[in-house]
């Protein structure tokens, strides 16, 4: 099964427990995602299935959109809510505007410490295995990008928030930063991924429908492989330059646009390669899907 499927991540599982689900519906093994969703996070989570997975490096490192849930008076160590209390519990007081005001900083570019129960890696190992053992990750601050980030509402002691955010940006650590701005503490009560890239919440398909509906109806609700990297021009191969394309041989092909790279499609829906350019309309493909 080849496609792009866009799963709305239930909480309560890990990116790797959706995938394995999947695998089960539609009986592919070889299935990849376009970044993690931590457990307690709902929403958008692309998956590249069959041979549609040797498309992930095109994606490259997609900007992804939230909402979620601030809750101020104290902090955990897993900066969320699912972590262990660290410090005391205060009550707190906050105003709208004193909140909005503490999120002015986290906007732009920005350097951002991880959390010490992530995913990256020190010393060879992940920060979370180490966080877990009772050591401190030795882990390096990242530049990152966060586009917009609006405080919508506060209500008893929880803000409620949108954000943009760059790839390898963590709404965690800014949840933490803000209660150490505002010496409440805080951490992240609750989030949703509305979007990753081109990819938006109101196409994504929840495991309960993908586990009711049949293979074929699934692939219907794919989204069409010609809207699927959308930068790149799409043209239509011949019997005789698909042979060669197989066999990793460079064709020519009626593309008359100056893109380098170009999808290779035969018929409407068959992608079978992404190809780039060699001279004028001369395309060497660079990956092969048939």
């Amino acid at each position: 099964m080849n496609g792009l499927l866009i799963v709305d991540k239930p909480s309560g599982m890990t990116s790797h427990d959706v995938v394995a689900r999947v695998r089960r519906v539609t009986g592919e093994s070889s299935i990849g995602h376009l970044g993690t969703l931590d457990p307690m996070a709902t929403g958008v989570l692309p998956l590249m299935l069959g041979k549609y997975t040797r498309l992930a490096q095109f994606f490259g490192s997609l900007e992804k959109t939230y909402t979620g849930t601030i809750r101020f008076g104290f902090a955990t160590d897993t900066y969320d809510a699912e972590g262990q209390t660290v410090g005391e519990c205060v009550t707190v007081s906050l105003t709208l505007e004193e909140v909005r005001k503490a999120a002015e900083p986290f906007q732009g570019e920005i350097e951002q410490m991880p959390p010490p129960f992530s995913a990256k890696k020190t010393g060879g190992k992940r920060a979370y295995q180490l966080a877990r053992a009772g050591e401190m990750p030795k882990l390096k601050a990242a530049r990152i990008t966060i586009k917009a980030l609006e405080i919508t509402a506060l209500t008893d002691g929880a803000a409620a928030f949108s954000m943009t955010v760059s790839a390898g940006g963590y709404v965690r650590s800014v949840a933490h930063e803000m209660g150490l701005a505002l010496g409440c503490g805080a951490h992240l009560a609750s989030l949703r991924r509305v979007a990753a890239g081109p990819f938006a919440i109101e196409e994504a398909i929840s495991l309960s429908d993908i586990e009711a509906v049949s293979v074929d109806a699934l692939e219907e609700r794919m989204p069409h492989p010609r809207t699927l990297l959308p930068e790149l021009p799409s043209v239509t191969a011949d019997a005789f330059s698909i042979g060669r394309l197989r066999n990793g041989g460079a064709v020519n092909l009626p593309e008359f646009t100056s893109s380098p790279t170009v999808k290779i499609f035969e018929g409407q829906r068959n992608l079978i390669a992404i190809g780039r350019r060699v001279a004028g309309t001369l395309f060497q493909p660079v990956v092969v899907l048939v």
